[in-house]
């Protein structure tokens, strides 16, 4: 296994050189005293680590960025939190907070510091409570999950990120492998406790090395901080179809967007967006592959990504309520920070399906909705290309509705609606064209706001309608952003109140 990075090493590999400056001061004195004993063990610590306390504090510029950072030292008890500890955390998280910093932590820790008993570990509380006090102020919490981490520090501060990776072979997990043997004569299963385990689950974002932290701090600060930057407007781009759609057959539209070679949200952010940073499942041990949840730019704009991934839904499953679960992930992110959020519309339809079902699909399309139509945060939605039932509908309400020309929304895929009335599938185009789902009913109807042109067809030309769709979100979203919140959020639910009467 490599070195590891002591806590001083970290820093200074992550700080832009020169500029890092100390926030700690004089570690407090316990309450309850400290015993000779305790004392010279206390002593030892310092000497072997060359610092005061577990943790170290400061702030520093991060490729040009003013960042505030806290992270352990293991060489000194193996990293625990005491009360002194936990008092250092706090007081730099609440300075942090209070001069408007983004936060980025990297523990490495066993947990609670023994020596100080129930005291040491009820401290886990208060630095809870300072954590999400700066999270709820719409500040950005970054966490670096060095080896190990482990105990009440990954059970409280550790597993609180907005964005969480790990060290590469990192030992993660609550109770310490070897407690665990002691206390109950086995080994603990390998494998189990690692950053690239909890990645694989969905539980952290990333596993990198500590060499990336810095380019990886940037991208995502320049996206989470985007709320309190707001981008200078652009022209808008102006790519509605000329002259605008009519007559056009509902059923070309739905074989048009079924094209195997169309482009989907994979290549709007591989072509069409910047500062791209995937996050990883739902942080709670889910992920779906159908669904696709990162962190980006549209030119100037900044906003969390919550896309229907077509190739991976085809290839692999349906959407599940797993993928619902992660998309409500990023509609919570988008709250705390008031990141415009973009939901791109990419489904065949949600899953159908014991799984799905005892899954409580239902309920999560409920509960996306819900998320999704109160969000505080500017919204958009993209009907890119098939937009069929619940799954469509979760991802769906929006300040701003754009659609592709060869986009659609139906309750169901037009052979389901067929089945329903005519019990088969052979009137699926009739039933398509008579429910209006094709881009031009949309826009009549007021349920989209316009129209991303094709010349002819997406699958045609990829790249020059993944940069139409670009420049139009782009658009929207700083016209959004530079609108007051309350007109926004007043004109979302005065639409959808009026929408087809």
């Amino acid at each position: 296994m490599a070195q590891r990075l002591d806590a001083r090493g970290l820093i200074d590999l992550v700080v832009d050189p020169g500029t890092y400056t100390s926030w700690d001061t004089t570690p407090v004195t316990p309450a309850a005293g400290i015993d000779a004993d305790y004392a010279a063990e206390l002593g030892r610590a310092a000497r072997k680590s060359g610092v005061d306390e577990a943790v170290i504090t400061g702030e520093g510029l991060v490729r040009g960025r003013r960042v505030a950072v806290v992270a352990c030292e293991f060489r000194f008890l193996a990293g625990s939190i005491g009360v002194a500890a936990a008092e250092r955390l706090v007081s730099a998280i609440e300075r942090a907070t209070a001069e408007g910093l983004p936060l980025l932590a990297g523990p490495a820790s066993g947990g609670t510091r023994m020596q100080e008993g129930t005291v040491a570990f009820l401290s886990m509380v208060k630095i809870t409570a300072a954590v999400m006090a700066h999270k709820q102020s719409g500040l950005p919490f970054l966490v670096y999950l060095r080896h190990p981490t482990t105990g009440g520090v990954f059970a409280s501060w550790g597993s609180l990120g907005h964005f969480t990776v790990a060290e590469p072979g990192a030992l993660i997990g609550f109770l310490g492998p070897r407690v665990f043997e002691q206390l109950y004569g086995r080994e603990f299963p390998t494998g189990v406790q690692t950053g690239e385990n909890l990645h694989r689950l969905g539980i952290i974002d990333a596993v990198i090395g500590p060499e990336r932290i810095a380019d990886t701090v940037a991208k995502v600060l320049d996206v989470l901080m985007g709320s309190r930057e707001v981008p200078a407007p652009v022209p808008d781009p102006e790519t509605a179809p000329d002259p605008a759609p009519s007559g056009t057959r509902a059923w070309d539209i739905i074989t048009a967007s079924r094209n195997p070679e169309r482009p989907g949200v994979r290549e709007l952010l591989r072509h069409g967006a910047t500062h791209v940073l995937p996050l990883n499942g739902t942080s709670q041990g889910e992920k779906d592959p159908g669904l696709l949840l990162a962190t980006a730019k549209f030119g100037s704009a900044p906003c969390i990504v919550l896309g229907q991934d077509r190739y991976r839904q085809r290839s692999h499953e349906p959407m599940g309520p797993a993928a619902l679960r992660e998309a409500r992930r990023g509609m919570a992110l988008a709250r705390e920070l008031g990141v415009p959020l973009v939901t791109v519309i990419d489904t065949p339809g949600a899953a159908l399906s014991k799984q799905a079902e005892e899954g409580g699909l239902a309920g999560e399309i409920a509960r996306s909705l819900a998320d999704l139509i109160t969000l505080e945060a500017p919204t958009v939605s993209l009907i890119m290309g098939e937009g069929s039932g619940g799954g469509a509908l979760a991802l769906v309400p929006a300040d701003r509705v754009l659609t592709a020309q060869n986009g659609w929304l139906s309750p169901l895929p037009p052979e389901g609606a067929s089945a329903i009335v005519h019990r088969d599938t052979e009137h699926a185009p009739e039933m398509a064209q008579a429910q209006g789902v094709q881009a031009e009913r949309l826009l009549a109807d007021g349920v989209a706001d316009r129209i991303i042109a094709e010349e002819p067809d997406a699958a045609a030309e990829p790249e020059a309608f993944v940069a139409r769709v670009s420049a139009t979100l782009e658009h929207e979203i700083i016209a959004l952003m530079r609108q007051p919140a309350d007109r926004r959020w007043h004109r979302r639910i005065e639409r959808y109140r009026n929408l087809g009467l």
